[in-house]
């Protein structure tokens, strides 16, 4: 049996420059690669339709989510989010927010789930950053405490950049505890105050990463004893990535995301997962990174 996962078209449907330096691509060359190879079921795909405003200005600031989907944010704020505004931009950005929701919701069913982009996690209260405008991690944590009554939402961030953004708009509910596990010397320059930081030397390779994880996570999760993990599983930690320092192989990728999956299943802890960062200009690669994923997931959890 194969895992639900969720997809929209959109995710891959924005116009950029072509020395522009974010892969929009990627979320379509996964999606394809998945279903090429099985692993990707078309009757378990899920298709998000656009978030409710109403529900980002419960997490943003109004007047920010208003004057972004109306195109009316300063040159200054876009330059800082790192794409031109458009309205290609403002429909991907509702439906890839809104299919980390409905991936929380379909973890909650179904112990696990996918969404197929996601991983916002330089988005702030009133301002976006880092190719991020909405925190996809920190609504959808809201909405499954809300809607399904949790007490504790943990949210793991494996990206090779802190999660700057989920620190700032968690920092006072103690319910949505956040972990950033990160390279130190890497964006943003200034790192704000998650609850539990593990900073990474650049460099890190596969062995020091995996014991990293191995002896943390175990921890958390027995000091915090959440109802549902975020998952974001950033592959931007890989050796060859654009962005990042570490030096993690393509056989960490897949060593880190299937101990996060078994130790989460051997908690029975449902695991909603995003793929996170990601960047090379060699897309069948950078596909190949995030789908270790898919196959970590489906190794673990549905054998």
């Amino acid at each position: 049996m194969t895992f639900p996962y969720v997809y929209h078209a959109s995710y891959s449907e924005l116009a950029l420059p072509d020395n522009h330096r974010f892969p929009i691509n990627k979320y379509r060359d996964l999606y394809e690669l998945g279903l090429k190879r099985g692993i990707l079921e078309q009757t378990r795909c899920v298709t998000p339709d656009a978030i409710d405003i109403n529900e980002l200005k419960q997490v943003h600031c109004p007047d920010y989510v208003d004057s972004f989907i109306n195109g009316t944010l300063t040159q200054k704020a876009m330059r800082r989010i790192g794409f031109p505004w458009s309205e290609q931009l403002v429909r991907r950005s509702l439906h890839a927010v809104n299919g980390t929701k409905l991936c929380v919701e379909l973890a909650l069913e179904h112990n696990v789930a996918v969404n197929l982009t996601g991983g916002y996690h330089h988005a702030h209260y009133d301002f976006g950053s880092g190719f991020c405008i909405f925190n996809d991690l920190v609504i959808a944590a809201h909405h499954a405490i809300k809607h399904y009554q949790l007490d504790k939402v943990l949210i793991i961030d494996c990206d090779v950049h802190q999660g700057d953004g989920t620190a700032t708009l968690c920092q006072s509910v103690p319910e949505i505890i956040t972990c950033s596990i990160h390279c130190a010397k890497n964006f943003p320059a200034r790192k704000q105050i998650s609850d539990h930081d593990i900073e990474l030397e650049n460099g890190c390779n596969d062995s020091e990463y995996l014991a990293i994880l191995s002896q943390s996570l175990p921890l958390l999760i027995a000091m915090h004893q959440p109802q549902l993990i975020i998952y974001d599983a950033g592959v931007d930690i890989h050796q060859d990535d654009d962005l990042g320092y570490a030096a993690i192989s393509t056989q960490g990728l897949m060593q880190r995301d299937q101990l996060i999956m078994q130790l989460a299943q051997s908690q029975q802890i449902p695991v909603a997962a995003v793929i996170g960062g990601g960047y090379s200009r060699n897309r069948q690669q950078l596909a190949e990174r995030h789908y270790q994923l898919l196959s970590a997931i489906n190794t673990t959890c549905c054998e």
